[in-house]
């Protein structure tokens, strides 16, 4: 039995559907697609597969997915909490269940008509219906009700700390954007962002601009996990997961820590920081390149601090200065992220990691990628890992 998760599962087969803003097509629908599309990737049977995690936001049932694609009986069924938080968090669960044999082969999906369907942008003043209406319903009196408003305010206090400028928050949209121009499966391909482009946007919330804020997309995407063993059986080179880790931080709520002692900060990633370099052996300086959770452009700088890839504070420059852009130190989001391929809560990103391993992405680097972070949502309690080639 391991005693560490350190290369005990690997992910074998990637699948997703195409995303927009309409998918004519119900969520389930979507799921199956994507399951399909990754089971053809890996050429395992169906039948094989006795796993199934996902999010407790995610409205498609494991049961319905597996009996209409032929999956048998499940051995091992999980969900995450916390929206974006859950993205590694759902190959966390299926690590833990390869590794220990709880199951030989499980997928891990999101399926969401975001854009078609529910709108996250609408708020929680509508049909919240967990506990987390308890402390959202402080915020409420105060126009606090969205996303967006509630990361404008831990950035506000971030700038504050460290003097980042509107150009540095231009800086990261337009440098994952790039990413989207030559990505044909981003809803931004071909559509290039300037600063100029930037800087004239609308105001979503001080100091947020349209540009700031991911999309709202509909569409699936999904993974599946194996030991590295039996994916030595499968078609593709599979992505080994070197280490991953969930986690939240003290005094912790869900997008709305306003009462911890500095809220120009966030403790929960670098928990999940801490655990995946331990977990890993690996070092900032060994991550050849990155899919950082990009809701927002701020929140990319906040992570690339947490990681030790910049200090405190200097995030913003590393960005101004090209170093998640294509042919930077650190290339980052090459989908184009969820700015600007598409939102689907980060597993979109997953899979870009397992395409940066293998070395087939759209945009794949210059440089050789052996190993990749993929990290998940921020103010939630939340997720990461890092990926190599086995």
């Amino acid at each position: 039995m391991p005693t560490t998760l350190r290369d005990e599962a690997a992910i074998v087969g990637i699948g997703e559907t195409e995303y927009s803003k309409n998918s004519g097509r119900s969520e389930l629908q979507l799921g199956c697609e994507a399951l399909r599309a990754a089971i053809q990737d890996c050429g395992v049977d169906p039948k094989e597969i006795d796993g199934m995690s996902s999010f407790t936001m995610d409205g498609t049932d494991e049961i319905e997915m597996a009996r209409a694609l032929g999956i048998g009986e499940l051995r091992f069924i999980s969900k995450a909490h916390h929206g974006g938080g859950a993205a590694t968090a759902t190959l966390h669960q299926a690590a833990m269940a390869v590794a220990t044999g709880a199951a030989n082969y499980v997928v891990c999906y999101r399926t969401l008509n975001g854009r078609s369907g529910h709108r996250f942008s609408m708020g929680v003043s509508g049909d919240m219906i967990t506990s987390d209406i308890l402390h959202y319903s402080w915020y409420m009196p105060s126009g606090l009700l969205t996303p967006a408003s509630w990361v404008a305010m831990f950035h506000r206090r971030y700038a504050h700390k460290f003097g980042t400028t509107a150009e540095h928050l231009g800086h990261t949209a337009i440098s994952i954007r790039d990413f989207a121009v030559t990505n044909p499966a981003a809803f931004f391909h071909e559509r290039p962002l300037t600063m100029d482009d930037y800087m004239e946007s609308k105001w979503i919330v001080e100091p947020f601009r349209l540009y700031d804020c991911c999309q709202e997309s509909d569409g699936a995407a999904c993974c599946i996990v194996t030991t590295p063993e039996r994916a030595k059986d499968l078609k593709q080179s599979p992505a080994i997961i070197h280490g991953v880790a969930q986690g939240s931080g003290k005094d912790q709520e869900a997008m709305t820590s306003f009462y911890r002692e500095d809220i120009g900060a966030i403790p929960e990633m670098d928990v999940v920081a801490k655990q995946v370099w331990e977990i890993s052996g690996l070092t900032p300086d060994d991550v050849d390149a990155a899919i950082i959770y990009d809701a927002f452009t701020a929140i990319v700088l906040w992570q690339l601090e947490s990681f030790g890839f910049c200090k405190p504070g200097e995030a913003q420059e590393f960005v101004a200065s090209g170093g998640i852009a294509r042919g930077g130190r650190l290339p980052t989001n090459t989908n184009g992220g969820q700015l600007s391929e598409a939102y689907i809560h980060g597993m979109n990103g997953v899979n870009e990691g397992v395409r940066l391993v293998r070395g087939d992405s759209v945009n794949q680097p210059e440089k050789n990628v052996d190993n990749v972070l993929v990290t998940s949502g921020v103010g939630v309690p939340t997720s990461a890992m890092i990926i190599g080639a086995m």
